[in-house]
């Protein structure tokens, strides 16, 4: 099932500012060489993650799942000076990729991949997140945004990737574990009563959460 008709998704693209000669070629070597490339996150996407950074004007970025990097260089461009990324990606290969495409960006100094379990990179890093995207392993959605939700700052807020799920969400038949984590997820965010919370039909939906009583 598709969350937005084709012809729409292909018309959103066409009116989006397209990437960076660096982020076109990443995208295409991610369809080329990795694993799962429906991953990718995609020039939409891309664009309305910076926008968030920018108009936010966050300075610390946490993100879990890097993947190949897409989402990381496309937040670091609505940085303000002296903002910074860490991105945790558990895969050798897929941040391997992302650390190429990363060096040669005009970020570089900006982005740290952290490799290995996200809730232990977690742990180590210190101090509160501006922004956080969750974009990684669905069954510990859950357990990342517990870890991560007292750590924001004043103003910081979450956004959760992958919350529509292609639309099985709606599909009572579907059992299979990434589907029930992203169910569990929802409904574990709908009902918190410490958030606000909205889900967007954004690619493979997104939803943005953010703590109450911040201002």
């Amino acid at each position: 099932m598709g969350i937005v008709p084709e012809p729409i998704e292909l018309y959103a693209e066409e009116h989006t500012t397209p990437p960076e000669p660096l982020l076109a070629e990443l995208a295409q070597e991610t369809r080329e060489t990795l694993e799962s490339p429906q991953m990718l996150t995609g020039t939409v996407e891309g664009r309305f993650l910076e926008l968030l950074v920018y108009a936010s004007s966050a300075r610390r970025v946490l993100e879990l799942g890097t993947y190949s990097g897409y989402s990381s260089l496309s937040m670091a461009a609505g940085l303000p000076p002296g903002g910074r990324i860490d991105t945790c990606e558990l895969d050798e290969d897929r941040a391997a990729v992302a650390g190429r495409y990363i060096e040669q960006s005009a970020y570089a100094d900006q982005i740290e991949i952290h490799l290995g379990p996200a809730l232990e990179t977690i742990g180590r890093l210190e101090g509160e997140f501006d922004f956080v995207f969750i974009d990684a392993d669905k069954p510990n959605y859950v357990s990342y945004y517990e870890a991560v939700l007292p750590r924001l700052s004043g103003r910081g807020f979450i956004a959760a990737d992958n919350t529509l799920w292609s639309g099985r969400v709606l599909d009572e038949s579907e059992d299979d574990e990434g589907t029930r984590a992203i169910k569990a997820f929802n409904a574990h965010v709908e009902s918190d009563a410490r958030v606000t919370s909205v889900m967007l039909t954004v690619r493979d939906g997104v939803t943005l959460i953010r703590p109450k009583g911040e201002s």
